[in-house]
């Protein structure tokens, strides 16, 4: 081989050691700055992978400049730094509320503005504290069937409320397929195992679409015993109908509705579900609480009679022997079928079929 041939290629060769001597230099500094610079750039966002501890993960870009012979290399390297904060739990009464508020249904819902108005809510109308661990997990079961203009209302008032009430909750419209009978109390029963299945509710709130509170300060949450949460309607004359009344909105723990084994599921029509539910829980030795008058106010949207919801003729037979029937018809007696679950910003809505009667 010529001479001129050998040199070059020894000179090759030792540039190329050269090179990767720079290279090696470089990555060397680049992680020795990665480690130790002061960053010039950050990212931050928020993880929840548990109930009670917050985690933030801090993205730090650092610029590394290298001096070559033949120029200047420009290299970024990010590095991720986790801060974990332990939530303190929020306070018993939170100091968000503002007491009462003007409830009206003169103008038309747009849900759109409603999602808008709603950012911090989690796909399937779900929403937790970010700045405190919330006392309760809380789901909320809406029988429904044909009215879709009341629940916009509802939705519409409904969410500042609980976010203001630091809930960790959860929306669950269960709409009853077909047009056979209305059965408010199976779905309700729906409503509570279907729950069941995405979170670890603690604290049922079982809701008509068309009542609204008035107050913020009657907090959707669960006591020591059920709990009555509608006790001053418009459409009573802001009164208690009758003592045993447990109608419109009512809250009860997982271990209360365990206990008196749900809903009937045997309710077709209006009437009788709420009273059979007063009787099982009288027989199982509870007593409802109820908030003041005055702070458990709430507004009815007003509407004339659902078809297929007529007057159970049967309901009051019934009531007479809620202690022979509860405890095999109820939540562990319950039969259904999921048609169709559909997730929204503002609520999860699972139609199912219940049955006939």
């Amino acid at each position: 081989m010529p001479e001129s041939v050998l040199l070059n290629v020894g000179f090759l060769g030792k540039s190329c050691v050269v090179l990767v001597c720079l290279c090696g230099v470089h990555i060397i500094v680049a992680l020795f700055l990665y480690l130790t610079e002061s960053p010039t750039k950050f990212t931050n966002y928020r993880q929840m992978p548990s109930d009670s501890t917050l985690v933030i993960v801090t993205s730090q870009t650092h610029r590394i400049v290298t001096q070559y012979d033949n120029g200047t290399v420009e290299t970024n390297v990010n590095k991720l730094i986790y801060n974990v904060t332990v939530l303190e739990s929020c306070p018993e009464t939170s100091p968000l509320l503002v007491g009462p508020m003007r409830v009206e249904f003169s103008e038309k819902v747009d849900l759109d503005v409603v999602r808008k108005e709603n950012p911090q809510l989690v796909m399937g109308g779900r929403y937790k504290p970010g700045d405190c661990l919330a006392l309760q997990k809380v789901a909320l079961i809406i029988p429904f069937r044909n009215r879709d203009e009341h629940l916009k209302y509802w939705l519409h008032y409904i969410h500042p409320i609980l976010q203001r009430q630091q809930l960790d909750y959860g929306i669950y419209v269960i709409e009853q397929e077909g047009q056979d009978t209305f059965n408010r109390a199976k779905l309700l029963n729906v409503g509570y195992a279907e729950s069941l299945k995405e979170y670890d509710y603690d604290c049922f709130i079982f809701s008509d679409v068309d009542i609204i509170p008035m107050d913020d300060r009657n907090t959707y949450k669960c006591s020591s015993q059920p709990r009555h949460l509608s006790v001053s309607m418009d459409k009573f004359g802001f009164r208690l109908p009758y003592k045993q009344y447990f109608g419109g909105v009512s809250a009860m723990s997982k271990q209360q509705f365990q206990k008196i084994n749900g809903f009937p599921n045997n309710y077709w029509g209006w009437g009788g579900e709420d009273d059979d539910i007063f009787n099982r829980m009288t027989f199982q030795g509870m007593k409802i609480s109820r908030p003041s008058g005055d702070i458990g106010k709430c507004r009815m949207i007003r509407h004339s009679r659902d078809k297929k919801n007529e007057a159970n003729p049967q309901r009051f037979k019934k009531i007479a022997h809620t202690k022979q029937t509860m405890h095999t018809d109820g939540i562990k007696s319950l039969k259904y079928k999921v048609i169709n679950i559909e997730k929204d910003q503002l609520y999860t809505k699972i139609t199912v079929d219940i049955g006939k009667p």
